[in-house]
């Protein structure tokens, strides 16, 4: 691996903690500053927020500004926006922190796979990308638990602290290792984006990742005070039963791609979808018992991002038959819908926990992936429908 590429990767992880480690901070963070837990979650809304609006909108922005430059640009501003969260002396400043890092997280990837693909020869360009990423699921798998630990003994301030440290040993391996010229092709200018949200067919993908993905995040923004005021675990034990959850979502991805290969995206999806919301039934029921509880959680985890794989092939599927011309931008527009789906599942959570309780979040995240299994239904047929017939000759 060039150091490059290593530096990359290390950046994605420290990105990936900051999105991720929020869930297992959430009891904490709403007992130390004095708010509900609904205010709590916002704190993931809002982050996903930004993200999805600064994907699309910044990358075309910032498209001349030379690849080097940026990238240290974004490592920055993400180091200080983490650091403004450890200082941050109230709720106000720390959804100011959320947001800064969320907007550096926007741009990061899109920057970042053009960066690796510059780092190694043309055909190994796909597998320096999937390096780069694998931070993110290193991420997910450790910085839930890592972070929930931290922030139990030190205090969750402590564990932006932490994310900080990665930030700016990203920030100096990038300043350290990647090339200082690095050609690229500037994405496309914004009007030319926004086309993309003219066509029906892409919108209607955008709108299956946005709520099967999002859905989930009803119960999934609420776990660790799942786990904690309903099924009675320790803090301790909560950040156990979350590692266990990661190695179980890790798990879920490889299987949801390979699934996804096999029967291809809207079979695999519907699978995934009704898999998805019969567990989150059944975690309605499992939730006050302790071991049925975490047998539950680790179910939830292998099918809970299985979907991400089979969603993102079939945005480019649909793009290179409708809008062949712009296959990165339906792209890129699809990972801000994954963002929108966290956003508005952390949202409709906090309105769930505000108004019925904490017990409710999981059949109602059960009932939203069911729409999402809805929508996959539907957008096959279309699929159906437009498949050219073929006389028996042709057959």
């Amino acid at each position: 691996m060039p150091p490059a590429l290593l530096a990359l990767t290390l950046a994605a992880f420290a990105i990936g903690t900051t999105e991720f480690v929020i869930v297992g901070l959430i009891p904490s963070i709403a007992a130390d500053l004095g708010i509900t837990l609904p205010s709590a979650g916002l704190l993931v809304s809002l982050y996903a927020l930004s993200v999805a609006v600064s994907a699309p909108l910044l990358t075309a922005l910032t498209g001349k500004v030379p690849r080097k430059p940026l990238l240290l640009g974004l490592m920055a501003l993400f180091t200080v926006g983490n650091l403004i969260a450890w200082q941050a002396p109230g709720y106000g400043t720390l959804i100011t922190a959320r947001v800064l890092t969320g907007l550096a997280h926007g741009v990061f990837f899109s920057v970042g796979s053009i960066i690796a693909t510059g780092l190694v020869p043309r055909e190994k360009a796909a597998s320096a990308i999937a390096t780069m990423f694998s931070g993110m699921t290193v991420a997910f798998v450790t910085s839930i638990p890592l972070g929930t630990f931290i922030g139990q003994r030190f205090g969750w301030p402590a564990t932006f602290l932490a994310v900080s440290a990665f930030g700016l040993l990203a920030l100096l391996g990038a300043w350290a290792f990647v090339p200082k010229s690095i050609a690229h092709t500037p994405p496309a200018p914004l009007p030319r984006q926004m086309r993309v949200l003219l066509q029906p067919r892409l919108l209607l993908v955008f709108a299956m990742t946005a709520v099967g993905y999002g859905g989930s995040l009803i119960a999934f923004t609420f776990l660790a005070p799942i786990l904690q005021d309903i099924a009675g675990f320790t803090p301790e034990m909560v950040g156990v039963v979350l590692l266990a959850y990661g190695v179980s979502v890790a798990v879920g991805n490889v299987w949801g791609g390979r699934l996804a290969d096999r029967q291809g995206a809207v079979s695999a999806l519907k699978t995934i979808f009704l898999l998805l919301a019969a567990v989150l039934l059944v975690l309605t029921f499992t939730a006050a018992h302790k071991w049925l509880v975490v047998l539950t959680v680790l179910a939830w985890g292998a099918v809970a991002f299985g979907n991400v794989p089979a969603l993102q092939a079939y945005v480019v599927q649909q793009a290179e038959k409708v809008a062949p011309d712009a296959v990165d931008v339906a792209a890129g527009f699809n990972i801000a819908a994954f963002n929108i789906g966290v956003a508005g599942g952390s949202w409709a959570g906090s309105l769930v926990v505000g108004q019925l309780g904490l017990a409710h979040t999981p059949w109602i995240a059960a009932l939203v992936t069911l729409g999402a299994f809805g929508l996959t239904v539907l957008s096959g047929r279309l699929d159906d429908r437009r498949a050219p017939v073929l006389r028996p000759a042709e057959a």
